[in-house]
């Protein structure tokens, strides 16, 4: 049998630590495993667990995202959904990563600075505001918001079944 598949999509969340990005997009997997579809969640945390040398310069981050990427575009040219969790702070990255998967969703987790720092259960924010952490997105290193992502979502508007819901609409199918 000849013919191609036409390449599954690639979600990508992005948004500032503490903008609730993996939690909608572990329930967003979950959602769409539970339909039947082949789909596999990257996270960045658990990325540089594997790969712990991995640094936070804007080179060090650009080549990691890059890499993910890339291991993002061939799952998705063999049908896998990619449901992705990054904070990938640079436009740059994201519109690489959008070049490689034609089915590139970017999701914008936008809350707000202030709001993810309220958030913060591990202390990251307060320990980069003490210079203890360096390279730290929205504190001494800049996030770049999306400026036309497929989707918007508002954590202080909306709750998390609703951000799963909008994904999976955007998507095609409900939860």
């Amino acid at each position: 049998m000849t013919g191609t598949r036409a390449a599954a999509p690639v979600l990508w969340f992005t948004g500032l630590s503490g903008s609730g990005k993996s939690t909608i997009a572990v329930r967003v997997r979950e959602a769409l495993a539970g339909r039947g579809t082949e789909v596999e969640y990257i996270d960045g945390d658990a990325l540089r667990e594997v790969f712990p040398t991995t640094g936070f310069t804007r080179e060090e981050r650009e080549e990691h995202l890059r890499r993910t990427g890339y291991m993002a575009s061939r799952l998705a040219a063999h049908g896998v959904t990619v449901v992705a969790s990054f904070v990938s702070p640079y436009r740059a990255s994201r519109e690489f990563i959008r070049r490689l998967c034609p089915g590139f969703v970017e999701i914008y987790v936008a809350t707000p600075l202030d709001e993810c720092e309220r958030r913060d259960v591990k202390g990251l924010y307060a320990r980069a505001r003490r210079g203890e952490i360096r390279y730290f997105t929205g504190i001494d290193d800049p996030y770049e918001s999306p400026e036309h992502p497929e989707l918007t979502l508002d954590t202080r508007e909306l709750s998390v079944d609703q951000c799963v819901d909008a994904v999976l609409a955007r998507v095609g199918g409900r939860s």
